[in-house]
């Protein structure tokens, strides 16, 4: 099956031209157009740039990051796509935009996407059981994909269980089934369908079931569904042994242990970049860069990939707090986060921190990864939301016209979140 990826991959590079975020090919199944504002060629002026600079590298200070990518893209004002740091904190080899990184929980809406690409072909039904695709979990009966793309299936999550396992052993591959079930094996919280629960699990029983469905691999999968229509070309799910890192081409990953107090040695990090991504599958597998990321994000967001606009929407129809405490304009649904008016996901792998975020309308588009992923995910969804907060006032370029929108925060209140929990040493 790779083969005919790689040949639909050589075929989309030979007619491949620049637009907006990113690569558009001239393959008749491949989408150029993504619904959104046209990008204006133009760079962010010089006062947005170091706004958005001063927020990354404050970021990078208070998490014990070397180095960051970042892409922020305004289309009626400028785009601002950019290396910051090193690829580690003893060396001055400096980070370049176009290195390639594990996107982490991005991952998910990935899975839904696909998902509602062959719900819509149908090839299966939303509510299908996931016990229709995936043998061996009788007691899932009730459980069905649409819940699993939600993560509302009750289902436990693996990484918290197995963590300190890929820190001792990196390289270990790891089989799907067996990542999952380590998050069957905690109970299942209340009734499917009925509550949001963050679940690793449920999206490595989503990809189980997609392969199930299609015949193919989880990455194949992906590549038709995904990254193959919107030109992706430096994206894929890793397969084999799931080793995905090229050298200088790839953006080094970190991870700072406690010591024997419980403190962060914010100076002796651990190299995580070899860690396999078979610990991620189809919950965060996915390895790609700054510019394809963009341009996933905006797509997702204005549903670019739908095949069926009542299916698509469907998918957006039942946002859930994502908790108790979770503030009115933050929900969940889809395999996405809906914060303000911009939609999007974020978390944490080892040695990572990855958040990408676009609003619909106005076509704005925030991503960011940190190279230190001992603060956690939460950590760097306020540093994406303080980006687009700072890019969200970005002037108007000459012949433009900046559109009326705003978000419910400032980038002051999620500068002060960020560095009020700070895991390293700022000054």
């Amino acid at each position: 099956m790779r083969g005919r990826t790689i040949r639909r991959r050589a075929l989309a590079v030979a007619c491949a031209v620049t637009v907006a975020l990113g690569l558009s090919a001239c393959a008749p199944d491949t989408i150029t157009d993504l619904g959104a504002p046209a990008q204006v060629d133009a760079e962010l002026n010089g006062d947005t740039q170091a706004d958005l600079e001063k927020a990354v590298t404050d970021a990078m200070k208070a998490t014990g990051s070397s180095g960051a990518i970042v892409g922020v893209w305004v289309p009626w004002s400028g785009s601002w796509v950019t290396g910051l740091g090193t690829q580690s904190p003893t060396d001055d080899k400096p980070v370049a935009a176009d290195m390639t990184f594990r996107v982490g929980d991005v991952t998910r809406a990935m899975a839904c996407d696909a998902l509602y690409r062959i719900a819509a072909d149908g090839t299966v039904q939303l509510d299908d059981s996931v016990t229709e695709y995936v043998s061996g979990v009788p007691n899932l009966k009730d459980v069905t994909l649409r819940q699993l793309c939600d993560s509302t299936s009750g289902l436990g999550s693996y990484q918290g269980q197995l963590q300190s396992m890929w820190l001792s052993n990196p390289e270990r591959v790891w089989d799907p089934r067996e990542l999952a079930a380590f998050g069957l094996g905690l109970d299942v919280a209340g009734t499917p369908g009925s509550a949001y629960r963050d679940s690793d699990a449920g999206y490595i029983l989503l990809g189980l079931a997609l392969q199930r469905a299609t015949g193919k691999s989880a990455a194949d999968v992906l590549d038709d569904e995904v990254f193959s229509p919107l030109g992706l070309e430096s994206t894929r799910l890793p397969e084999g042994r799931g080793r995905w890192a090229d050298g200088a081409k790839s953006l080094q990953g970190w991870l700072s242990p406690r010591d024997s107090s419980g403190a962060l040695k914010c100076t002796e990090p651990l190299d995580m970049t070899a860690v396999s991504t078979s610990t991620g599958y189809t919950d965060s597998g996915v390895v790609s860069t700054i510019t394809d990321l963009g341009r996933y994000t905006q797509a997702l967001a204005t549903g670019a990939l739908g095949r069926d606009a009542e299916v698509w929407k469907d998918r957006w129809a039942n946002p859930l707090p994502p908790s108790s405490t979770a503030a009115q304009w933050f929900r969940v649904t889809g395999g996405t986060y809906q914060a303000g008016s911009l939609v999007g996901q974020y978390g944490a792998v080892p040695g990572y921190m990855t958040a990408a975020f676009a609003d619909p309308e106005t076509g704005l588009t925030v991503a960011v990864v940190l190279n230190n992923s001992a603060a956690g995910p939460a950590f760097v969804a306020n540093l994406a939301w303080e980006l687009a907060a700072i890019a969200s006032k970005a002037p108007a370029a000459s012949g433009q016209e900046a559109p009326q929108f705003g978000l419910p925060w400032t980038a002051e209140q999620f500068h002060s979140a960020i560095q009020s929990s700070a895991v390293c040493p700022t000054s």
